[in-house]
């Protein structure tokens, strides 16, 4: 059983890492929508942080906060560095994904491979967590390909949490390693949440968060009924709006949403800064095409925004030009 309890209280809600998904632009829009909510950059490799060009990989805009970090790999030494780099850049947790199934990951000897080896994973959490002092949490799956019993993702688990893990936060699928491709990982395996209400009853003292399939703030209040936290994901990037209401809803913050013309203007500015700093219009514009999803004008908003974003030379005026579909003057 686990000896380790968890030293910091999960955030309530997070928006899920997600590969091409989570960058420091998408960040930037949620944190317009959510002043509360958890995020997190993509997973980034421990080569890629102590060997690549690390100013880049790990910048974010002090709005972020509260951000974490996740990384990917399975080297106690490169894991401990990487936390302790993470601290000093100001990150407010490191993740560690035990949870990505696809042949690259598994190539490198990280993500759902590593819950075969629940010892590798302990003694990088315990490395990471002699090295910093800020939370080191682990992503996971259920199970993985026949190893996917309960009593198998209790083991991994009670293994890791002797560790220092501080959170779990627990895809609600097992994943297959092979013959499924990262994106059926994440529809065709049912989705099991009884298993994660189960470990959080049979483990009380450790920080759980479920993740799979929660489409909505609705959903995430009846999960934490039975967990600590909620990690939402796809539906995050499909419509930020979802979150217009989470500071208030989830958080018990005294807060109205904010404006959604309040939100575009601030990334009309903040689109302005990228494109004078040498960026291109498309690298934020991509992350707005759900934000108007179901609205009246959302369609040509998104045509007008996939058509011009892109080109050379566009401008925040793109931006402009795509919001008169969707928002009047009063």
């Amino acid at each position: 059983m686990a000896t380790s309890p968890a030293r910091a209280p999960a955030p309530p809600l997070s928006v899920a890492p997600m590969m091409d998904r989570t960058d420091r632009h998408f960040r930037y829009l949620v944190r317009q929508i959510t002043r509360e909510t958890l995020l997190y950059t993509e997973m980034i490799t421990t080569w890629a942080i102590l060997n690549g060009p690390r100013a880049q990989l790990l910048a974010y805009d002090p709005i972020e906060h509260p951000i974490a970090l996740q990384v990917g790999g399975d080297d106690p030494e490169a894991l401990a560095r990487v936390a302790k780099i993470a601290e000093g850049e100001g990150y407010d947790e490191i993740n560690v994904n035990v949870g990505c199934p696809s042949d690259r990951v598994q190539s490198g000897r990280f993500g759902a491979c590593l819950m075969l080896e629940p010892a590798r994973v302990a003694e990088g959490v315990a490395a990471m967590r002699a090295a910093t002092r800020i939370p080191v949490t682990v992503k996971h799956r259920i199970g993985v390909d026949e190893r996917d019993a309960y009593e198998d993702m209790l083991a991994f688990v009670d293994t890791v949490a002797a560790a220092g893990a501080d959170r779990f936060s627990v895809h609600a699928r097992k994943a297959w390693l092979q013959g499924l491709s990262p994106k059926e990982n994440r529809t065709i395996p049912p989705l099991r949440y009884d298993e994660v209400y189960r470990l959080k009853r049979e483990r009380p003292e450790l920080q759980i968060e479920i993740n799979g399939g929660i489409m909505d703030l609705e959903q995430a209040r009846a999960h934490l009924a039975h967990v600590d936290a909620v990690m939402i994901g796809r539906a995050a990037y499909d419509d930020p709006f979802l979150f217009a209401d989470a500071d208030r809803v989830i958080f018990g913050r005294d807060a109205a949403p904010t404006p959604a013309r309040e939100v575009v203007e601030a990334m009309v500015a903040y689109a302005a800064r990228h494109v004078a700093a040498g960026g291109r219009l498309s690298a934020v514009t991509r992350h707005m095409l759900g934000l108007f999803a179901g609205q009246p004008g959302a369609r040509a908003y998104r045509r007008h925004l996939s058509v011009h974003g892109p080109r050379e030379g566009a401008g925040p005026e793109v931006l402009q030009e795509a919001l008169r579909f969707v928002l009047r003057d009063p």
